[in-house]
């Protein structure tokens, strides 16, 4: 958000690089994340809105408009969502599409080991290259595969933004999730209603805990709606 006093030229931390998005300088991730961020992950992320909004819009995965609002819009609406991940959790990103979220929270919290589902071919080539050019080979893979096609491996989370209705969503995600696991699906203002809706169905499919996290208030313009679905424990049969 713009910064309300002083030369808007002059950012208050100088440390920490400004967004070329909107033609203002926006909300920091520091001050989304509450913490100090190393200035290389800023440089980085830096990098990714530039690929962002050249090669994500003429491949058309980001729309021009919202290339316009990509930082507050799309990035820190993804940032907010590590606080909701274990650290040193396997974490698979479904229909990963550009990358929201799954490269932001690659970049932000390298201590996660992150799986990028994506079936469709120019989606899935842009996400590998987006991780050469930021060096992300050793903490993410890119699989180019359909969620309910893939069975490869167990993961503690699994993030998806835009990607199906919740009833959908939740019968791609459960089987790819560890007992115990957590599917965070980003959802927007009908959240509540839409859970509601499915609550009979998201139960049957063995969904436990169901509830809504808004992350974000009070630091992001339009705070982050996550409908988190916990996976049935699966209990060890003793012989």
């Amino acid at each position: 958000m713009p910064d309300p006093a002083g030369d808007p030229d002059q950012p208050e931390h100088p440390e920490q690089p400004v967004h070329p998005v909107h033609g203002r300088r926006p909300l920091s991730l520091a001050a989304v994340l509450g913490r100090a961020i190393d200035r290389s992950v800023d440089e980085q992320i830096s990098r990714y809105v530039d690929m962002l909004t050249s090669a994500g819009v003429e491949r058309g995965l980001i729309g021009p408009r919202e290339a316009e609002r990509l930082w507050e819009r799309h990035i820190l609406n993804c940032v907010v969502l590590e606080e909701l991940i274990p650290h040193g959790a396997a974490v698979a990103d479904v229909g990963s599409g550009a990358g929201l979220p799954g490269i932001v929270l690659a970049l932000v919290r390298p201590d996660l080991r992150i799986t990028l589902l994506e079936p469709l071919l120019r989606r899935a080539t842009f996400l590998i290259e987006a991780i050469d050019v930021l060096g992300l080979g050793s903490a993410v893979e890119v699989v180019r595969a359909r969620a309910e096609d893939y069975r490869r491996s167990k993961f503690a989370v699994v993030t998806a933004r835009a990607v199906a209705p919740l009833d959908r969503l939740t019968a791609l995600a459960l089987p790819l999730l560890a007992s115990g696991g957590s599917l965070l699906a980003v959802k927007g203002r009908r959240a509540q209603d839409e859970l509601e809706e499915h609550r009979a169905a998201l139960a049957a499919l063995g969904a436990e805990r169901l509830e809504i996290v808004t992350l974000g208030e009070g630091t992001l313009a339009e705070p982050t709606t996550v409908v988190v679905i916990r996976a049935r424990v699966r209990r060890r049969v003793h012989r």
